[in-house]
């Protein structure tokens, strides 16, 4: 499996900060009791990183990543996103954030079951001024990207696992966002399917693309270039992996999986 294309352009800020986060915190009230999902988080992402977060059930993971997405706001603490100071914009203007700079993918791939793959890319610009030729266009572009520009007319039910996870890469990526958010994107798929996975998100981070992974499999946070590990609602651990294993050499390795087998 091969990628082209164009549209990922590094971000002005590439080298400098794209997200900082001081001593985030995440109370959380079932009923009368508080439960602290984040105590105190401390993080810096600069644009261009590639970094998997990691943690147990409950290590407060889920919650962070939220707060990145802008889908919900901390308790206590400032995050910031680009220089904007997330937990002081309305919801409004946190809509327009998530649309604009943010691409989600998620384990799900949430694709919408009676429309193509086109229409599914298409979807985050129906929220944009763009005409429908340019909206078309972007999203041929985007799936282009994905290694799908012959299939921008299948449904999803025609598609196998990897290939709908790659239309929800291409939706993630159609509004040329500062950063991928991509929660546990390869679970729901077989070893195979998931290196090809691997494989976009580390062509996209080449091209510049900040992508933050949430993942619990140490075999795939492997292929990022930074590893960050919650427990309790704090970081225990945060490195650099200084060598990322190579999706594309590794696929290289690994048998050929029928499409229609893998989609049954």
């Amino acid at each position: 499996m091969s990628t082209a294309g164009a549209m990922p352009q590094q971000s002005e800020t590439t080298g400098g900060t794209i997200i900082q986060i001081e001593h985030l915190h995440k109370i959380y009230m079932l009923g009368e009791v508080e439960v602290h999902a984040l105590r105190g988080v401390s993080l810096s992402v600069s644009a261009g990183e590639f970094v998997a977060i990691m943690g147990a059930s409950g290590s407060g993971k889920s919650t962070f990543m939220n707060v990145l997405g802008c889908l919900d706001k901390p308790t206590k603490g400032t995050y910031l996103l680009e220089g904007i100071d997330v937990g002081q914009l309305s919801r409004d203007e946190l809509a327009t954030i998530r649309n604009n700079k943010i691409g989600f993918v998620f384990q799900g791939f949430n694709l919408l079951s009676r429309t193509s793959a086109l229409e599914n890319a298409e979807l985050p610009l129906f929220y944009t001024s763009l005409s429908p030729k340019v909206r078309k266009e972007r999203a041929i572009e985007a799936l282009n990207l994905v290694g799908l520009g012959d299939r921008i007319d299948h449904y999803p039910n025609q598609l196998s696992g990897g290939q709908q996870q790659r239309v929800a890469i291409a939706r993630a990526l159609v509004n040329t966002p500062s950063i991928i958010l991509a929660d546990e994107p390869t679970g729901n798929l077989d070893s195979r399917t998931s290196v090809e996975v691997m494989e976009i998100f580390q062509s996209l981070n080449e091209k510049g693309i900040t992508v933050v992974l949430v993942t619990h499999e140490p075999d795939i946070a492997d292929y990022t270039k930074r590893q960050v590990i919650f427990r309790d609602g704090k970081i225990r651990s945060d490195r650099t992996n200084e060598k990322p294993k190579n999706a594309a050499e590794f696929r290289r390795t690994l048998p050929e999986i029928d499409a229609e087998e893998e989609a049954a």
